[in-house]
């Protein structure tokens, strides 16, 4: 039995999300000489090198990518980065993840920094369902859809983006 899917984002409109939040960073970060994107494995990496691409073709930031891999089944943060997190210390944070559903990983995401003093931290999302159970909000947002709880997105980002896609289902 095939499940049905609807596109809701192809490659060009996930493409253009990806820039326009870029440009929102940016305008945000105008004033800091460094800013880190923490993208957590494996899409909300994808999209964070996505966003580091787009930024430093339009601005003169340096921007610094790190990986987050989280155990999203733990009832406790664990959490390995592939550089050290002190490495943030003093810098403004973009926390990018693919989709935002109860707000769990996010949250988890943000938990990485709390011993860290950064001037900012900031939460980016490709797709936002709004079914939070945890008090997370998200600065950067590509596409927010009302969706009911047994439906399902699926974010496609592979490293050219010649398959990227967002699904519902």
């Amino acid at each position: 039995m095939s499940e049905k899917k609807l596109l809701i984002l192809n490659k060009k409109q996930i493409s253009q999300k990806i820039d326009r939040m870029a440009y929102q960073v940016w305008e945000d970060n105008m004033h800091e000489e460094e800013i880190v994107i923490a993208g957590i494995a494996d899409c909300g990496f994808t999209l964070a090198k996505r966003i580091k691409e787009v930024l430093e073709r339009i601005s003169g930031l340096k921007v610094l990518l790190m990986r987050i891999s989280l155990d999203k089944n733990s009832s406790h943060l664990k959490a390995s980065t592939d550089i050290p997190v002190e490495d943030c210390s003093g810098k403004a944070v973009v926390l990018a993840d693919d989709v935002l559903n109860s707000g769990r990983t996010l949250a988890y995401g943000m938990g990485v920094f709390l011993n860290i003093p950064l001037t900012k931290l900031r939460t980016m999302v490709l797709v936002d369902r709004s079914h939070r159970i945890f008090p997370v909000s998200t600065d950067y947002t590509g596409l927010e859809i009302s969706t009911v709880l047994r439906e399902h997105v699926d974010v496609v980002l592979d490293d050219e983006g010649e398959n990227d896609a967002v699904y519902l289902r």
